[in-house]
């Protein structure tokens, strides 16, 4: 009955992401066939990784969608959650709201290894979660979508976006409602991506 209730949410929270990633394109003309000829097996290729991952542990698939949630929700969908710290600049993984919460990076380290040699130096991280997020939903039996793809990746991280942008599970419902507005969403976008973070940590954990 949980995990029944709890691949509603995710559904839900799918289509709330259709939504979501269209906040994060910003002077970006993104398409579906994209990598159609500089990629063909782009598609094949992230697939069994996914549902490969979600078959060992089936909480992975709404590990995968948060973080993508939340890397689009600091400077649109741009791949920046991946970036570790450098000398120039401290990344968002240790945002208050990151640290100990995203988690799958050692997934999407596995995707993009064997993008890699499929079609080296051509895909794009942002694009790869993206892609992650929409089949780990279809792999909890949610609904499937053609991803819009051509994201360049982020150069550079900020940890004080992060911890400006993502809301902080302490928020209260006022706060909640202003940082989705921020960022074009509704109260009813809110109440779906927030229960499936809620059924995450309810669930599984």
């Amino acid at each position: 009955m949980a995990t029944s209730y709890f691949s509603s949410s995710i559904a839900v929270s799918a289509l709330v992401f259709l939504v979501l990633v269209s906040v994060g394109i910003v002077n970006a003309q993104l398409t579906a066939n994209f990598y159609s000829s500089t990629c063909p097996k782009l598609l094949s290729t992230v697939q069994p990784v996914v549902h490969s991952a979600i078959n060992k542990e089936a909480r992975m698939g709404a590990s995968l969608l948060r973080l993508f949630f939340h890397d689009c929700f600091v400077n649109g969908c741009d791949g920046s959650i991946l970036l570790d710290d450098t000398s120039s600049f401290t990344g968002e993984k240790m945002a208050k709201p990151n640290n100990g919460s995203v988690r799958g990076f050692e997934v999407i380290d596995q995707i993009k290894a064997s993008v890699e040699k499929a079609c080296p130096g051509v895909v794009s991280c942002a694009d790869i979660l993206a892609i992650t997020a929409r089949d780990s939903v279809v792999a909890l039996g949610g609904p499937t979508w053609n991803v819009l793809l051509g994201r360049r990746d982020a150069k550079t991280a900020s940890l004080s976006a992060a911890n400006n942008n993502i809301p902080p599970p302490s928020s209260s419902l006022s706060a909640l409602i202003t940082s989705f507005q921020n960022h074009g969403l509704t109260t009813t976008d809110l109440v779906a991506l927030s229960d499936s973070d809620l059924n995450y940590n309810n669930v599984y954990i």
